[in-house]
């Protein structure tokens, strides 16, 4: 993992099943496991690009997963800029 967990996982590990409170977590069924479907995160690809440096500060200034954080900024702004196929010209 590369985030560190606030969970206690020692405590967690020294209850019983009967112990661990699953009343928020809804049971799944054989309908659920039928319509399910395996999602893998994408791989990412390694670039070099050019930022301007107060702009790469800031990010660093936000704390680890930097990067991840530019890239969902990039993520929303690509999405919001996307064309239909009736617009995207040859």
């Amino acid at each position: 993992m590369n985030k560190h967990s606030k969970t206690n996982l020692d405590l967690l590990d020294s209850l019983s099943e009967e112990e661990i409170n699953t009343a928020d977590i809804p049971p799944l069924g054989q309908a659920f496991f039928a319509n399910a479907k395996l999602r893998l995160p994408e791989v990412k690809t390694t670039i070099t690009i050019r930022i301007d440096p107060d702009v790469l500060l800031w990010f660093k200034q936000q704390g680890k997963g930097y990067q991840s954080k530019m890239n969902a900024v990039l993520r929303m702004y690509a999405d919001a800029h996307k064309q239909s196929p009736t617009q995207i010209k040859s």
